[in-house]
């Protein structure tokens, strides 16, 4: 995960992105919430790999994990 996502200033006023590109996590996690499937994720991003979309999935799931999550009731 640490290979392939990036939090820099410069880059998407430092949200996680996939290294070397522009594209952020919360747009593969958007895809995913979609309803789009590995394979048409990687056909719209084709500079993504299947390991880099599987690095933004283990960095949201990093990040969930790591914050306080508030019921809503």
């Amino acid at each position: 995960m640490q290979d392939w996502i990036i939090v820099d200033p410069a880059v998407c006023s430092g949200k996680p992105v996939i290294r070397g590109t522009r594209i952020m996590v919360k747009n593969i996690l958007g895809m995913i919430a979609g309803g789009y499937t590995l394979g048409q994720i990687l056909q719209a991003y084709p500079e993504l790999t299947q390991e880099m979309v599987e690095a933004a999935l283990e960095y949201a799931a990093t990040v969930i994990d790591e914050e306080q999550v508030l019921a809503h009731g």
